[in-house]
């Protein structure tokens, strides 16, 4: 078990609405080090964690930032003392990047080079970074209007993925991330009801055929001079939403492949500090081609633990305070996996008849850690429950008020002006059909 010579330094989280910030609590809690949380909800899970030291409520992502720099700067004043810094999302990460000089006056985090972690988060610019050093990716184009997807049309081979550049405002205007396109019809009409036509916002991707297990994943930390100390290797076996989501069941295998592509990326543009970077395998030319990178600790970095007890989390702690950070190799064949997203995940797995019982009960073999599930710290697990539980609720009566509406078809008009609503509705109607969306 790793054990560190130091844990007085405090650690601030920023953002623990899900498991990811809880795990980063967990990690560094087992160490005896002192972590704190930033999140604007006050029933996030972390909260209730026996390795919470103190909650902050706030909301970073949507605050003005003058706000938030004034928040964050009494946030330290009452710990007492220079605190680790860590993000746990793009936005809490391009806030940290672009208010560096502030917020190093009272936190501890990596110095990046101007515009990196803003480029690495950009799907496009994270596209013609990696060209430009080449690293192998999928072909993409970046429409500006709907002239741009016909001239596309023209030439492209179908299935097509439709991404947000910015995945978060894909995911805050329709629900999500990312689609699967299997038509010319079809991604038209998405593209009509996703894009923000003010401020365009989606890539259409070529689709590299294969199964989920074709998905790789590297976690790693990056020095000052971009040495990677620690670096991991592992693939999905089922992800939320399937075929097009986060790692809901993964595990650890060596790739040396992934590994050197990596190394070599992250040294040429001098990346710092923690890292979390998705490939696909392309079988048609034998390449692993990057699909996304993010600049900042990844919600899956307990996958990857090496055989001295070694994690993302702990080696950037161990860097930031003058302390060894010791190579390890990976525990090849560990398994971890979130609970929720896992029981969705592989209800639709079977329902499109892709996993068998037999298959589902082998996979969980070499499971050692789960995101929620743990002996020494059992509430968030409660937490957990009761979100998801209150989240199924309020879908349930959002479809009862949208059939409501629809039986009332002369007492209100269609809400023409609102994203949301019309895709909904619209995406139901290509659900239904069988047109090939991903869900």
């Amino acid at each position: 078990m790793l054990k560190i010579r130091d844990n007085t330094t405090p650690v601030v989280v920023l953002r623990s609405d899900s498991h990811g910030g809880l795990n980063i609590m967990r990690s560094l809690g087992r160490l005896g080090v002192p972590v704190y949380n930033v999140d604007p909800n006050r029933w996030a899970p972390a909260f209730i964690s026996r390795y919470c030291k103190g909650k902050f409520f706030w909301d970073i992502e949507h605050r003005p930032a003058e706000e938030s720099l004034e928040y964050m700067a009494e946030v330290r004043r009452k710990i007492g003392r220079h605190c680790i810094l860590i993000p746990t999302t793009d936005r809490t990460a391009r806030f940290v990047a672009d208010h560096s000089r502030r917020l190093a006056e009272d936190f501890l985090f990596p110095q990046q080079p101007p515009g990196l972690v803003g480029a690495l988060a950009s799907k496009r610019d994270m596209f013609h970074l990696a060209r430009r050093h080449d690293v192998p990716t999928p072909d993409a184009v970046f429409p500006q209007s709907r002239q741009d997807v016909l001239v596309f049309l023209e030439r492209v081979r179908f299935p097509v993925m439709l991404k947000g550049i910015d995945g978060q405002r894909l995911w805050e205007r329709t629900g999500k991330k990312m689609f699967i396109t299997k038509s010319k019809e079809e991604l038209l009409i998405l593209y009509d009801l996703a894009e923000d036509r003010d401020h365009p916002n989606l890539m259409l991707q070529e689709y590299i055929p294969g199964g989920d297990d074709t998905i790789w994943m590297f976690n790693g930390y990056f020095n000052t001079d971009s040495d990677c100390l620690v670096g991991f290797t592992g693939k999905k076996i089922r992800q939320c939403p399937i075929h097009t989501g986060s790692t809901s069941l993964g595990i650890c295998l060596h790739n040396p492949a992934v590994d050197e592509i990596t190394r070599r990326f992250m040294k040429a543009i001098g990346y710092r500090g923690v890292l979390d970077i998705g490939y696909r395998y392309d079988a048609r030319d034998g390449l692993y081609k990057v699909l996304d990178a993010n600049p900042r600790i990844g919600a899956t970095f307990r996958l990857f633990v090496g055989e001295n007890g070694m994690d993302v989390a702990r080696a950037l702690y161990l860097d930031l305070t003058d302390q060894e950070v010791i190579p390890t190799p990976i525990k090849e064949g560990r398994k971890w996996m979130v609970e929720d997203l896992d029981m969705v995940s592989s209800y639709r797995y079977f329902r499109e008849g892709n996993l068998s019982l037999a298959e589902w009960i082998r996979s969980f073999r070499g499971v050692e850690e789960a995101a929620f599930i743990s002996t020494d710290d059992p509430f968030p697990l409660g937490a957990m429950i009761l979100s998801r539980s209150a989240e199924w609720v309020r879908r349930l009566l959002r479809i009862a008020r949208q059939a409501f509406r629809c039986n009332r078809p002369n007492l209100s008009q269609p809400a023409h002006d609102n994203p949301a609503s019309n895709f909904s509705n619209r995406q139901r109607t290509l659900d239904s059909s069988n047109s090939g969306v991903s869900s």
